[in-house]
């Protein structure tokens, strides 16, 4: 075979690699955070020392999706289950997440929350993997949702109202950024993607409910 005939097969390799390198470059500030516990993500208004007004607690909602690293995780999985999806079951996760956080600030402190966060990490690995329900999904991002609510506990109404307004407009933007990267660059439904991310999420969900269940 010719140099000439061997050029444009080295391209469209290399071509391929570039594309699954930028799909996994937002994994790689995930897998420094992996360093310390999920439980232990700074919220912004203590890592800014800043006081509750409406306009930190919009800043602090949409911030706080991506200073969580399990949070983190869980958001940029989803935009590949949801490539097979239609941008609806996308705005009934971000509701549910919404309802997640109301009950939170009327019902806080459920035991073990920060383990179960964590877990559903493996859940999303195995609707992947396994092809379990997608449903499933819908209860653990309100999981996520309630677990967002205890950083704000306190906080007047106006930041409150803010805060929640901010996060769910944060998460929406990450899941349409992470969606429409995906969209672009991978063929829906690629299997090796797939599999890489399944053990991610599986690695990533072990090693953080373990931490949150033993101190």
């Amino acid at each position: 075979m010719s140099f000439s005939n061997l050029w444009p097969m080295a391209t469209r390799a290399s071509g391929g690699t570039s594309k699954l390198a930028l799909l996994l470059l937002p994994l790689i500030p995930a897998s420094l955070l992996l360093l310390a516990p999920a439980a232990q993500a700074h919220h912004l208004m203590d890592l800014l020392h800043l006081q509750p007004t409406p306009l930190t607690g919009l800043l602090s909602g949409l911030a706080h999706p991506v200073l969580g690293p399990d949070h983190l995780v869980f958001l940029l999985a989803l935009s590949l289950v949801g490539l097979g999806h239609r941008s609806a079951w996308m705005l009934a996760l971000l509701l549910i997440g919404l309802a997640g956080s109301l009950l939170g600030l009327v019902v806080p402190g459920l035991p073990g929350t920060e383990a179960l966060v964590s877990a559903t990490l493996m859940l999303e690995a195995l609707v992947l993997l396994a092809q379990w329900p997608v449903g499933l999904l819908l209860p653990a991002f309100g999981l996520h949702g309630y677990a967002l609510s205890s950083a704000v506990l306190g906080w007047t109404q106006g930041p409150l109202v803010t805060y929640l307004v901010g996060l769910f407009l944060g998460e929406g933007l990450l899941l349409l950024l992470a969606l429409t990267v995906l969209r672009r660059l991978a063929a829906p439904g690629g299997e090796g993607l797939r599999r890489l991310l399944g053990g991610v999420l599986i690695g990533f969900g072990a090693a953080w409910t373990w931490s949150a269940l033993v101190p």
